[in-house]
């Protein structure tokens, strides 16, 4: 499968784009400035030069040509970029992992994006497409580790039961981190507001928190 991360020279995206390649996946980081995301490219690779990571840079377009994309840009364009590149997302999956907030003082507060959610608000602008909420919480910084694994859970939700799969089965591949069915597309405005919780921990403890749900013991598709 090949990847694009639409927006994705910045920190979250292109730590999400090494990720995948570094367990296999072909990924394609996108930029309005193929050159940046060159730049970009070619600065992973050369830090991680043991790994030989299948990663390119092209602009936003060649990202949106890839078989299922990422949405990594600020929240606040989301929706404005996918619906700009829709001629070529149609049909696709397509992976919100923005969180609409703001910092106040000491405090990080989630913002109320149109329709409740970034997700929500990225699926009715391109209705044509499967819009999944998924990765809100992985810390960039460790996502970034490629040596080392992620120790979360990461949720996600879709109104496409096909889509959701799809994106649980490339979260498995991640070392450390555990895929959770968090039901459809309207759970994304929890999800997407709890991000201030744990970057208001982070403040707090001095860490990088990514959360881990207790009780969970088996996948509830699969019968016993």
């Amino acid at each position: 499968m090949r990847i694009g991360i639409l927006g994705g020279t910045g920190p979250a995206g292109s730590a999400l784009g090494a990720r995948l390649a570094s367990v296999g996946y072909d990924v394609v980081i996108g930029s309005r400035s193929k050159e940046r995301a060159t730049e970009v490219c070619d600065a992973l690779k050369a830090k991680w030069s043991g790994l030989s990571l299948q990663l390119a840079g092209g602009d936003n377009d060649d990202a949106s040509s890839c078989d299922l994309v990422v949405l990594a840009t600020p929240w606040d364009s989301a929706a404005v970029t996918a619906r700009d590149h829709i001629d070529l997302l149609r049909g696709k999956v397509v992976i919100s992992m923005a969180n609409a907030l703001v910092r106040v003082g000491h405090e990080f507060q989630p913002l109320l994006p149109p329709r409740g959610s970034v997700a929500a608000h990225v699926q009715a602008a391109i209705p044509e497409c499967k819009v999944v909420a998924a990765f809100h919480h992985l810390p960039a910084t460790e996502l970034g580790h490629l040596g080392d694994p992620i120790d979360s859970d990461v949720l996600i939700c879709s109104d496409s039961a096909e889509a959701t799969a799809i994106v649980m089965d490339i979260t498995k591949h991640i070392p450390g981190c555990r895929p959770l069915d968090a039901g459809e597309l309207s759970n994304a405005t929890a999800i997407e507001a709890f991000t201030a919780v744990l970057l208001q921990l982070n403040v707090r403890y001095k860490t990088r928190v990514a959360p881990k749900l207790t009780g969970i013991t088996r996948d509830p598709r699969v019968k016993a």
